[in-house]
């Protein structure tokens, strides 16, 4: 009964712990956001960009941030991986969707995925970050013309926004997490996964 009553003290007055995807087509820049945010908040230094390799599976990273523990979940984006990131949504509190805005060619495939993505069940009422990333090339778009092109007026009542980042020299990571620990602290999504995780402790 001890154990009990301690698992629930634990979880009730620990840091709030927060699962977010990162999610995209290959090379939008998504392990090197990653790579870029533990060193933004720990003091952890990232991979250098010239040693990342595309992702084939899972990158997980964990940082702290507004008094709250951040667990990133950095999956491939090659079109044969894309299936996996289905097994994920489930724990996920929120998406960051990553956009390369410097090759406008590719913003079909990426449209085309994300479409797929907020269709899942499992995401429902998911907070939903598109980061425009590679603002510091000279050639990539601003965040309202992805969001033109995105075009996500359809969605449900999800709280969803756009952001310009670089994930090369951290142009707009830290507002990009502030905007989501926000979202996320007043997100229902949050509230259903909080009385979820709840009820398994109670029944164990």
């Amino acid at each position: 009964m001890f154990s009990l009553f301690y698992g629930l003290y634990k979880y009730m007055f620990s840091k709030t712990e927060f699962h977010v995807l990162i999610l995209g087509i290959d090379k939008a820049g998504k392990t090197t956001l990653l790579e870029k945010l533990k060193s933004q908040y720990s003091n952890l230094e990232g991979l250098p960009p010239d040693r990342i390799v595309p992702t084939v599976g899972l990158n997980i990273g964990r940082v702290e941030a507004s008094n709250t523990k951040l667990v990133f979940w950095d999956l491939g984006g090659q079109p044969g991986l894309r299936s996996i990131w289905e097994k994920y949504y489930e724990e996920a509190h929120a998406v960051i969707y990553v956009v390369d805005a410097a090759c406008p060619s590719r913003f079909e495939d990426s449209k085309s995925a994300l479409e797929k993505v907020l269709l899942h069940e499992d995401l429902q009422g998911a907070p939903l970050l598109i980061l425009a990333n590679k603002q510091d090339l000279a050639d990539a778009v601003s965040a309202e013309e992805v969001a033109r092109y995105l075009d996500l007026k359809k969605l449900d009542e999800r709280a969803y926004t756009f952001l310009a980042v670089s994930a090369y020299d951290g142009l707009g990571i830290k507002e990009s997490v502030n905007w989501l620990v926000d979202v996320m602290e007043r997100s229902k999504r949050t509230e259903m996964l909080q009385l979820r995780a709840g009820a398994n402790l109670s029944s164990t």
